[in-house]
């Protein structure tokens, strides 16, 4: 038989004076102190220290979203509006870190949180959730980053190690004990089927026990979730496939403008060409004219010499007649 201390659940504290005999919520504030990588490794104590360390890792992943979130709120407030002005501005690569965090968060809730869900597991690698930390710690305090793929080289790293480590040895064990993954046909925690057929129906296994029932409602409130995932996820396709056509429209539109303003500027530039040679004509006519106007006002007075050179002699006679 048992003591009444082995039968206690495991939520409830155990009659001693240790850290595991503490509150749920004063270990979770007294673990608050450490780092998410040290809490995961505490999981190894006892049953009664896992699951404060899972609640708290799991809750550590959501704190992290939000934190990100909040980040990236204010970082596209201070952006502006314009495309082409954003990439010279002073945030630019603040906002590319937490967009390529965003996207390494994504990654990471389609990986674990599945499971999570399900209460199968929890958000395994607290490293993670410390390196996430580090960097939107790093992006807040540095006005000058450096660029993102410098700075997220660690969390690249580990996040894609844990994702795979986690997809090649946690999920293929997890995956037996999801409700409805039996392969002989029954739900997992149901008790056999007596009887020469196993092919029964799930509905038929759904009416054998309560438990079975919950699980049902749980995988239509799932189901109702992932649905309503993928709505949005249409319409988010959607709204960039029509923003892709508006732009393609637009590139167009700018191309015909810009064809049609250089075939104006080729015939603004004939016009100027012919105005300069009008004008080239104009000029060496001007300077004709004035040549030979220059001419004409010396041809009066080589006469008048030419008349004063004939007069002379005849003037030289009559003064020797006079004599």
């Amino acid at each position: 038989m048992l003591p009444p201390a082995a039968l206690a659940p495991v939520d409830q504290p155990p009659q001693s004076n240790t850290l595991v005999g503490l509150p749920i919520v004063a270990i979770e504030g007294i673990l608050g102190f450490l780092s998410y990588d040290e809490t995961s490794q505490l999981r190894l104590v006892c049953k009664r220290m896992d699951l404060v360390c899972q609640r708290m890792l799991n809750q550590g992943f959501l704190k992290v979203e939000r934190y990100h979130n909040l980040c990236q709120k204010q970082v596209k407030a201070q952006l502006p509006r314009r495309e082409s002005e954003r990439r010279n501005h002073s945030l630019a690569r603040h906002a590319d870190i937490l967009a390529a965090v965003e996207t390494r968060l994504s990654l990471l809730n389609m990986t674990f949180m599945k499971y999570v869900d399900s209460n199968l597991c929890c958000f395994i690698p607290g490293k993670v959730i410390d390196e996430i930390y580090r960097v939107l710690r790093y992006v807040n305090s540095t006005r000058a980053p450096q660029r993102a793929h410098e700075v997220l080289q660690e969390l690249r790293d580990i996040s894609s190690m844990a994702m795979e480590y986690f997809d090649e040895k946690i999920v293929p064990i997890l995956k037996k004990k999801l409700p409805g993954s039996d392969v002989s046909g029954r739900l997992i925690g149901a008790a056999p089927v007596p009887g020469p057929s196993a092919a029964l129906t799930t509905m038929q296994l759904f009416s054998k026990q309560n438990p079975s029932r919950q699980e049902v409602t749980k995988l239509q409130q799932q189901v109702k979730t992932n649905g309503a995932g993928v709505t949005m996820l249409r319409r988010e396709i959607s709204e960039l496939r029509t923003k892709v056509q508006e732009q393609q429209k637009q590139l167009q539109d700018q191309d015909q403008k810009l064809l049609e303003q250089t075939q104006i500027i080729g015939e603004q530039n004939a016009r100027l060409a012919e105005l300069e040679r009008k004008l080239r004509e104009v000029m060496e006519s001007a300077v004709g004219n004035s040549s030979g106007s220059g001419s004409n006002e010396e041809s009066p007075r080589k006469r008048r010499k030419a008349v004063e050179s004939v007069d002379s002699p005849r003037k030289s006679k009559r003064l020797r007649n006079r004599k």
